[in-house]
């Protein structure tokens, strides 16, 4: 698997940790609210918000409540206004960090991140710095089983840049056919755990068990702030890693 799923599947297995905190469900009204207002409150010709919404459904998150995100997005409620930010980060042992935020006040969002990354051996950094060892991509995760031969057909057709058989499945797209290879799966039947722009890392970064370990924690204290809405970085995580970090 790579780095990115990798991140996943630990952020799965906090995911019921989060949704007793109840943070889970302010994430996703939040994604579920930028999808409407990019893209308008009609599932059916707004792929990102049909995505958004199907995630809400599968942390039961109450009809109502993403009623009220979408609502929100498309201006048909009041509420405050919800900003994108991206911060760059050095973390420890040389490795980039990047931090995407959707947040109703940026002044919060970027005390509270500066604090963690201080208190946890990171630095900020300024923009452009860190960016750069990222490249933007389309990422589609499958976890359902499936007709491997007609996967790859579908999406190597549609414009697939990469697919990785695995206990994950993953597809990487450029950014410009992302559209048009989310659509195609989704007209094939075949589900999607996980379909979005991400920031994947141009040349990852194996450390050793302990420094990777401490790494890891730091993503996962700034996976925690509320604001947060994604993580990426440069570590390639390997399983001992993994196996170090959920007994830690």
């Amino acid at each position: 698997m790579s780095g990115h799923s990798k991140w996943s599947t630990i952020k799965h297995k906090k995911a019921a940790t989060d949704a007793k905190r109840g943070k889970i469900f302010t994430r996703l009204a939040k994604v579920i609210t930028i999808a409407a207002r990019e893209g308008g409150g009609d599932l059916e010709m707004n792929n990102s918000l049909a995505l958004a919404v199907a995630k809400a459904k599968a942390q039961n998150m109450p009809k109502d409540n993403i009623e009220r995100a979408i609502k929100r997005g498309t201006g048909e409620l009041d509420g405050g206004e919800l900003y994108e930010a991206m911060y760059e980060v050095y973390g420890p042992h040389g490795i980039a960090i990047l931090i995407e935020v959707v947040t109703d006040n940026r002044n919060r969002a970027i005390a509270e991140v500066r604090h963690v990354v201080s208190k946890y051996g990171g630095n900020m950094a300024d923009a452009g710095s860190v960016a750069w060892q990222f490249t933007r991509k389309g990422y589609i995760g499958i976890t359902a089983e499936v007709d491997e031969d007609e996967l790859f057909m579908v999406a190597a057709e549609a414009g697939a840049e990469d697919i990785e058989f695995g206990e994950v499945t993953e597809i990487f797209v450029e950014v410009d056919d992302f559209s048009t290879v989310r659509q195609a799966i989704s007209d094939a039947g075949i589900d999607m755990e996980e379909a979005n722009l991400i920031y994947d890392p141009n040349n990852p970064i194996e450390l050793g068990q302990k420094e990777a370990v401490q790494v890891m924690g730091l993503v996962e204290k700034i996976e925690d702030l509320d604001d947060v809405q994604n993580v990426y970085s440069t570590l390639d995580i390997t399983d001992e890693a993994i196996k170090a970090m959920e007994t830690a």
